[in-house]
């Protein structure tokens, strides 16, 4: 199916676009009316880098009162995928049929305040600890892309900040980065067995605020996995594969999702071992998030000193991703 129905469908909040070309408007005089609090004359990028995707703040709506339900009472199937998170004992999944829409979840467990985010451009999940220094943040989107990637702001200062990276790239907060916790992108089957270990109802699931809000279940992003090249991007491509192939990105290094399918278990350096099995469908695939192509889970762990192995900070993402923000660091290929 070509791009712009795929994407378009009846779902243009998503991006609203007309054409295959970004809207250009990376002059920082044209952003002042909608972003008053943001201090451009600070900045880590060229602002020429910045592409707008369409929505404009909040377009894409974060959420920031999520509600749950226990798994066991929530109907998902066993192969979509959900970003699982277990803190201070509380297992917590967020589903991707709900954030391919919203993006970005503000979310607290106990003490630790944290910001569960996934792109779909680059199929990057990753959850961040929204404490810096003595401040909370929250986030929202910013209806900007960098490199094809998500760029969120704080409400706080509304700098800009950089999804792949974690890092303020724009505004007061430039240069600051913050700290990532560890989760999983992983099959509802597999989150709610890990949930198991620390609750024996299997763990809570983010549900909709409002079930009629958006097309929960379908993905907006139909056949994004099948395309030559990514959207809303013009850098470098990768030579080891594919630029829309997955690889697993632990740390500033990165191994193609194929070698691990391959081998089952790679162990690197360091005590650090990364595994697949089959069983979680793609997000970006078909248009009914579980009739998806199985791309199977990934887990990162690494060995502590006593012997125990937890889990490390890893993101599945696409290749093209991982070369334009590390454009000098080959892909593992075997």
């Amino acid at each position: 199916m070509p791009l712009l129905p795929a994407l378009m469908a009846g779902l243009t909040y998503v991006l609203a676009i007309t054409s295959t070309a970004a809207i250009e408007s990376n002059d920082p005089g044209l952003w002042v009316n909608e972003w008053p609090k943001t201090n451009f004359s600070q900045a880590s990028i060229s602002f020429d880098d910045i592409k707008d995707g369409g929505p404009p703040k909040d377009g894409i709506p974060p959420i920031d009162e999520p509600v749950f339900a226990r798994s066991s009472d929530v109907d998902l199937p066993d192969i979509e995928p959900v970003i699982g998170v277990i803190i201070e004992g509380t297992a917590r999944a967020y589903p991707l049929r709900l954030l391919v829409w919203h993006e970005i979840v503000n979310d607290q467990i106990g003490a630790t305040p944290f910001t569960v985010t996934f792109c779909p451009l680059c199929n990057t999940g990753i959850v961040f600890d929204r404490r810096l220094g003595d401040t909370v943040l929250d986030f929202g989107t910013t209806g900007k892309l960098r490199n094809s990637d998500l760029v969120m702001y704080d409400r706080q200062t509304e700098s800009w900040w950089q999804q792949f990276t974690g890092e303020a790239i724009v505004g007061d907060m430039t240069g600051a980065i913050l700290d990532t916790i560890p989760a999983r992108l992983e099959s509802f089957a597999n989150f709610r067995t890990r949930a198991l270990e620390v609750d024996t109802a299997g763990g809570w699931v983010l549900v909709p605020n409002d079930e009629t809000m958006r097309a929960y279940g379908i993905t907006p992003y139909v056949g994004y996995d099948s395309l030559e090249k990514p959207f809303l991007y013009n850098g470098p491509l990768p030579n080891e594969v594919a630029p829309l192939e997955r690889i697993v990105r632990v740390g500033d290094r990165a191994w193609s999702l194929g070698l691990i399918k391959e081998k089952g278990e790679i162990v690197i350096e360091g005590g650090t071992r990364i595994g697949w099995d089959s069983g979680q469908a793609s997000a970006l695939d078909r248009s009914a998030i579980a009739q998806g192509l199985d791309v199977g889970n990934v887990v990162v762990e690494t060995k502590t000193s006593d012997g125990r192995w937890v889990d490390d900070v890893y993101t599945v993402d696409f290749a093209f991703a991982f070369r334009a923000f590390y454009p000098t660091v080959p892909i593992i290929t075997e």
